[in-house]
């Protein structure tokens, strides 16, 4: 196996269990964990991975973007905490779009039940998880299934979308920096997106600290459309402050 070969080899590793390992790579591909990274340093030098400590991450660009089934595995504590304190900015809001994603998922579980909800969502996996809900009333946007996502996208979802006025927002995204904005790989997803921002009053988005930074294809907002940003302590505190000082209120869970 050649060098190209090997990195090839540890993007596809990357993408396919969300993950990589400097270690476990050295093992497996019988090279110097010194090797390993030099391979890492150059994928993230080409924007394929973003580098952690001890290993890498892949980042979505137009061509891959990570599944849901991927993303219940990653970050599972951090998501957990950040869908607490995104759930507890729901205020007096009657109606909720909820996005695609791990993340808006567990938000809309953290949701509290004992008033009346009207949740909008292209989420298919949200929107069986509270259709038995007492209080919730559950919208469940039509269009074409994305298998990776189990989430609606196309103009069907978009034009249903855009006939409601939605008081909250729950929007994620693939990436969020402050000089692009908000992000996601595929442009029917944007175009869904952009419409969440539009229609609605307030907006909150929710991601883990390893979006932050990152640039996707499609930018479908700006950080000055969000009155919060949710993440965990992965941010580190001065980026948060930069955030900031562009408007939203930023809650590290």
């Amino acid at each position: 196996m050649d060098a190209e070969e090997r990195r090839r080899g540890i993007l596809d590793t990357a993408r396919r269990d969300g993950t990589v390992d400097v270690g476990q790579l050295a093992a497996e591909l019988e090279v110097s964990k010194e090797t390993v990274r030099r391979d890492l340093n150059l994928l993230e030098r080409h924007g394929l991975v973003r580098r952690t400590h001890g290993g890498a991450h892949p980042v979505e660009s137009a061509g891959f973007e990570t599944t849901l089934a991927v993303r219940t595995t990653m970050h599972v504590p951090e998501k957990s905490r950040i869908a607490a304190a995104a759930a507890e900015l729901l205020g007096d809001a009657e109606t909720v779009y909820i996005d695609e994603g791990y993340t808006p998922q567990l938000i809309a579980a953290a949701l509290p039940r004992d008033r009346p909800l009207t949740v909008v969502t292209s989420s298919l996996s949200t929107a069986g998880a509270l259709a038995s809900a007492e209080n919730f009333h559950v919208l469940l946007l039509g269009g074409r299934v994305r298998g990776g996502t189990l989430a609606t996208v196309d103009h069907w979802a978009t034009r249903m979308l855009a006939g409601f006025a939605i008081d909250l927002a729950y929007v994620g995204a693939n990436g969020i920096s402050r000089e692009y904005g908000l992000t996601t790989p595929d442009p029917t997803v944007s175009a869904l997106k952009a419409e969440a921002v539009r229609v609605a009053k307030r907006r909150v988005f929710s991601g883990v600290h390893t979006k932050f930074g990152a640039v996707s294809f499609c930018r479908f907002a700006q950080v000055t459309d969000f009155e919060a940003i949710v993440t965990d302590t992965g941010l580190h505190s001065s980026e948060a402050r930069r955030y900031a000082l562009l408007g939203p209120q930023v809650i590290q869970a």
